[in-house]
């Protein structure tokens, strides 16, 4: 069984919502890396989302760019970014990690040799922004064969026909992007998230994590309460840019601990 379902299995029987921290691979430097993904499962992390630094990351807003631009400054490459998970799995087994980048530096590197390779490094998941489901194709087939769990987003704007298309393709989890725009853009409006959440629900029993646009602990514990999943983003990689390397690893880490504590305070409604 994909670490994923597994994951999201002891989640549902613990009434618990996962808690998905994302990180640009390499930011601000590729040795930190590692580190700060075990940093963060002791933190209270369920999910890592590991990013792949691109140069022009149209998803994401200012503070995700800079972190990119810190990144691929600093060398990181996707065959670097594979390698940090193989050193990841050297201390854990148990932590599904999901890669999230654009198509451009896979293709670059091939789909056969990124897929083997992903699965070679014990990958659970890959989220490509910018690869929409009906272009999928020899990917999406690679992916699947090799255990790895081709993930989507959905907005507030997809259409109930979409979704249907996005839920037959998607395996792991879906992610609902919370509000219009880049990452870290705006305040989300929990109630509108709720009802589309109902919505989405119509037509899929995969777990639904929630992000773009938290920013704190009680953002956190109202999206728990109605989502199986809160990804945050932005206001991690905003406190990387903020700290000096050498207090990265205590300060982020305290950052989710604090959001972990709210969402296992809050009840869950779902």
């Amino acid at each position: 069984m994909n670490r994923l379902t597994l994951c999201f299995n002891q989640l549902r029987e613990q009434r618990r919502a996962a808690l998905i921290p994302y990180i640009t691979a390499g930011d601000p430097t590729p040795t930190l890396t590692v580190p700060l993904m075990h940093a963060l499962v002791s933190a209270g992390a369920d999910i890592i989302e590991l990013g792949i630094p691109f140069s022009d990351p149209m998803a994401d807003g200012p503070v995700i760019q800079k972190a990119s631009e810190r990144a691929l400054a600093a060398g990181t490459r996707l065959r670097d970014v594979l390698d940090m998970v193989k050193i990841f799995r050297e201390q854990d087994q148990t932590t599904p990690v999901v890669l999230m980048g654009y198509l451009n530096p896979i293709e670059i590197m091939g789909y056969k040799t990124f897929v083997e390779t992903a699965e070679s490094v014990e990958v659970d998941g890959v989220l490509t922004v910018d690869l929409p489901p009906e272009e999928m194709g020899e990917l999406g087939i690679l992916l699947r064969s090799h255990n790895l769990a081709p993930i989507f987003l959905l907005a507030p704007t997809t259409t109930p026909e979409r979704i249907k298309r996005i839920c037959t393709q998607a395996h792991g989890y879906l992610y609902y992007v919370s509000l219009k725009g880049v990452t870290g853009s705006s305040h989300l409006n929990v109630a509108e998230v709720a009802s589309k959440i109902t919505e989405i629900r119509r037509y899929t029993h995969l777990p639904l994590g929630v992000g773009f646009g938290i920013k704190d602990a009680s953002t956190a514990a109202q999206i728990a309460a109605i989502s199986d999943a809160v990804v945050v983003g932005s206001a991690l990689v905003q406190r990387i840019a903020d700290t000096p390397p050498e207090q990265i690893l205590a300060v982020v880490p305290a950052f989710l601990r604090e959001l972990r504590h709210a969402m296992d305070a809050s009840p869950k409604t779902n």
